[in-house]
């Protein structure tokens, strides 16, 4: 194994860094992580791989809560980080001597960036396709699939786009590689498009997320396609209500418009969690074009949607089944305070965010943004500071976009003279700029 170099490796440059090596000696393994993302572009999911700890766990770790004690653990950390075992305590790791043990020193920052991209792009895909032979295929095939798409969809609600981008992607390219090169019934066909189909959303999602808007825009629309040909109306609406989020940011009406023909997909055998979940994204479609009465419609529809649901003993889509009751109030709450309704959306808003845990950073910090600009239109620039606060400290580290990027106007409007006096604005605005 000494020869061996994982894709987590740190790059001699990092190892270095005071900061660092300051985080590894009182075993902070946490700040070791978030800085190996910051500053190294490695991801979380690929340190919960190579370290054989969850993904939520490094998150945790990551956003200073907990500690690694074992010794097993922090010796299986120092070999998949390349960390010498003096800056732990320990004694020299086996792959620390040897024709390898100094290539990072000879190497610059760059090429050593480059390599690592290389290798985790790779990492990324292999497994995929190596799970995916040609040949001939039937429903057990794809029912693996379908279970696979579900278990990587968990990745989600603990890592940002920007960390599961390139996992989904693969997942979506051999699914594509499948369906052209293996042979099977039209029925199996059909149910491999349906599966590509959520994998495109999937996809589409985490680019989106993590910045990436154009390809969002074409993998939501390679997955329109992909559910039509594969009879899949529900999956066909999932796809327009993406599509209408991608329109909201230029022309808001068409995006409102195209909310509203995901929900015309709705039939009698629409699943009732795909039902509240078509709802709740028109709703907010609404709420953005300013379409108050409309959006409160949809809302209500969401939540009728979603009380049929719980009272339903079949199975829902796995891909529906994330929007509860605290998801509905908060995109409620969310509702209200773009239509610029404080005294409607700040209690929805507070009471469903306690209800949410801090390990679904990226949400909550998204959320939270809400909150604050429904306490800014209320007069209460020291709440809405407060709660922009934990916001910041909720978002740091995490590989999305969308929460600095909501919270920009808020931290620009507490800027203004008037509220530059409150103690607490003049924090969160110091905060803001590390």
């Amino acid at each position: 194994m000494t020869g061996y170099t994982p894709p987590t490796a740190l790059p001699a440059w990092l190892v270095g860094d005071s900061e660092l090596r300051a985080a590894a000696a009182r075993h902070d393994f946490g700040t070791v992580f978030r800085l190996a993302r910051k500053r190294a572009g490695i991801s979380y999911s690929q340190i919960a791989a190579e370290c054989d700890i969850k993904p939520d766990r490094v998150g945790t770790l990551a956003r200073g809560r907990g500690e690694v004690a074992t010794f097993e653990k922090i010796a299986q950390i120092c070999d998949a980080l390349r960390i010498p075992g003096r800056l732990v305590g320990l004694a020299e790791r086996p792959w620390e001597t040897g024709p390898h043990a100094s290539v990072g020193a000879e190497v610059g920052e760059e090429l050593l960036r480059r390599h690592f991209l290389g290798v985790a792009g790779l990492a990324a895909t292999m497994p995929a396709f190596l799970a995916r032979p040609s040949g001939r295929i039937g429903p057990a095939k794809v029912t693996c699939l379908r279970e696979r798409t579900a278990r990587l969809r968990r990745l989600d609600e603990v890592l940002g786009g920007g960390d599961t981008y390139r996992v989904y992607t693969a997942e979506y390219q051999a699914t594509k590689k499948l369906l052209r090169d293996a042979t099977y019934d039209e029925a199996t066909g059909r149910a491999l498009l349906s599966v590509l189909a959520e994998q495109a959303q999937q996809a589409g999602w985490a680019a989106f997320d993590g910045g990436r808007e154009a390809d969002a825009t074409s993998l939501y629309e390679a997955s329109r396609v992909a559910a039509l040909d594969a009879g899949a109306p529900a999956l066909v609406g999932n796809a327009l209500a993406f599509l209408a989020y991608q329109r909201l940011g230029g022309d808001r009406r068409a995006g409102a418009e195209i909310a509203s023909r995901s929900t015309d997909t709705i039939d009698g055998r629409t699943p009732a969690s795909v039902r509240a979940l078509l709802h709740e994204r028109r709703a907010w479609a609404c709420a953005v074009a300013d379409l108050a009465t409309e959006a409160e419609r949809s809302l209500v529809a969401a939540h009728e949607a979603l009380a049929e649901a719980d009272g339903q003993p079949q199975p829902q889509p796995d891909w529906a089944t994330w929007v509860d009751s605290t998801e509905l109030d908060i995109m409620t709450g969310r509702c209200w305070a773009e239509l610029r309704r404080p005294l409607r959306a700040v209690p929805v808003l507070e009471q469903a965010l306690a209800r949410y845990d801090d390990s679904h950073a990226r949400d909550k910090a998204l959320y939270s943004s809400w909150l604050a600009q429904a306490y800014l239109t209320a007069g209460e620039a020291e709440q809405a500071a407060v709660v922009t606060s934990r916001a910041l400290a909720l978002s740091d580290g995490v590989a999305s976009v969308r929460p600095r990027r909501r919270l920009e106007p808020v931290l620009a409007e507490l800027s203004a003279a008037r509220y530059r006096a409150l103690p607490a604005v003049v924090e969160v605005l110091e905060q803001a700029r590390f």
